[in-house]
């Protein structure tokens, strides 16, 4: 079968490519898209492409992207998923198949933040990472046509683990074109990628909804943090001492699910921001405003939860 299009990602990274070694697959033409989550913060070498996708994509904190690593040309059958005797193919039903680091297991998801183990949680991910997302979306379709639709429901992990009510039949995955999960694969068990923001990547992809514009925290921003921190550090025993960024605001949103998961997170951020440009101005500012802020915030604090 013939390659038609661009067969390499636009942007890259090519380090660990398997499509000229031992585990090279079939030519196809993508019609469809699998993803996974590699419910692990790093990078795989896949036991050399033995259990390769066809594309990880590798959180940048730091600069707030994706780094796509590409492992097989994109109309290259992958090998990421099961392929039992008889029944249907899997790897070689013309899927692009995309893990994403990271984990969409809310426990996974508890003990990382607790541990200040930078990651991302896909069923909540940043705005630039479903930027990212949705951008290698729109140009897998406007140049490998795959559709921009896909199924209709994301399960949350891990009631997503076997067979559940979302796996395909044998049917359904023959004839399916669009996006959908590993959850959703027939002849496998995994629940990945969990409840999985499709809906809001999707619009994303189409151009329904832009992203905002993000910018770094500027002073006031800041005093702002530092108000909300002045109410929980008597809660937490700890003081904010780092820089903050627009990343800090995200974590913040869901203070009232998770305080000390959350706060943990905010400490290993701003140990990640490194030599940003508005670093030294911000700590400044925020450890001046824990000194001196009036807090003109209310929040409940009765305990940490962990729903």
């Amino acid at each position: 079968m013939a390659m038609t299009g661009p067969q390499r990602i636009p942007g890259a990274v090519f380090d660990l490519f398997f499509g000229t070694g031992r585990y090279s697959g079939s030519d196809m033409e993508v019609n469809c898209g699998v993803i996974h989550t590699t419910e692990g913060p790093t990078l795989y070498d896949y036991n050399d492409g033995a259990s390769a996708p066809t594309v990880t994509s590798v959180p940048d904190f730091k600069n707030r992207r994706l780094v796509h690593h590409q492992h097989f040309d994109v109309d290259e059958s992958a090998r990421a998923l099961v392929n039992e005797p008889g029944g249907v193919q899997t790897n070689q039903a013309n899927a692009f198949q995309w893990e994403l680091v990271g984990t969409c297991d809310p426990a996974t998801h508890r003990s990382w933040t607790s541990r200040g183990i930078a990651h991302i949680y896909w069923p909540e991910p940043p705005d630039w990472a479903v930027r990212d997302v949705a951008a290698l979306m729109r140009w897998l379709h406007d140049n490998h046509g795959i559709p921009l639709a896909g199924r209709s429901e994301w399960m949350a992990y891990p009631a997503s683990y076997g067979d559940s009510r979302v796996r395909m039949s044998f049917s359904e995955w023959t004839s399916f074109k669009g996006w959908c999960g590993h959850q959703h694969v027939p002849e496998n068990d995994h629940g990945d990628p969990g409840a999985l923001p499709f809906a809001r990547i999707l619009a994303v992809a189409k151009g329904d909804t832009p992203l905002p514009e993000v910018p770094d925290m500027d002073a006031t921003q800041a005093k702002q943090l530092a108000e909300v921190h002045k109410v929980l550090v008597p809660y937490m025993g700890w003081q904010y001492k780092g820089a903050g960024t627009v990343d800090a605001w995200e974590i913040l949103n869901g203070l009232s699910k998770q305080i000390a998961a959350q706060t943990a997170a905010i400490k290993a951020l701003a140990s990640q921001l490194g030599d940003d440009v508005d670093t030294a101005t911000v700590v400044a500012a925020v450890e001046k405003a824990i000194a001196d802020a009036v807090v003109t915030v209310s929040v409940d604090v009765t305990g940490p939860t962990n729903s």
